[in-house]
């Protein structure tokens, strides 16, 4: 049986990631943007670049006090503002 501590720290995580996402993609796309759903695609929906992409990450990063290993992003997840919450939380970089 999974430690359901552990779960819920992820859950956590996800959702501060999924706020925090919802407060840095106006910053990083410089412009108001209404409510977002989670299922926005990043690139079709939002108007996101590889680089405003890469600023969003660092942003995610910063805001939140992680770092993420980016090594293994692939196209998926950045398909979604949900994708993109679920990788950062699933790819978060313990410090030492």
């Amino acid at each position: 049986m999974p430690d359901p501590v552990v779960q819920t720290t992820d859950t956590e995580l996800r959702d501060r990631i999924l706020h925090s996402l919802g407060e840095l993609l106006p910053r990083v796309l410089k412009r108001d943007l209404p409510e977002i759903p989670e299922n926005a695609c990043l690139f079709d929906d939002l108007g996101l670049t590889s680089a405003s992409t890469i600023e969003l990450i660092l942003e995610i990063e910063e805001t939140l006090d992680i770092q993420v290993d980016v090594e293994q992003i692939g196209e998926d997840d950045l398909r979604s503002v949900t994708s993109l919450a679920d990788y950062v939380a699933g790819h978060v970089i313990a410090e030492d």
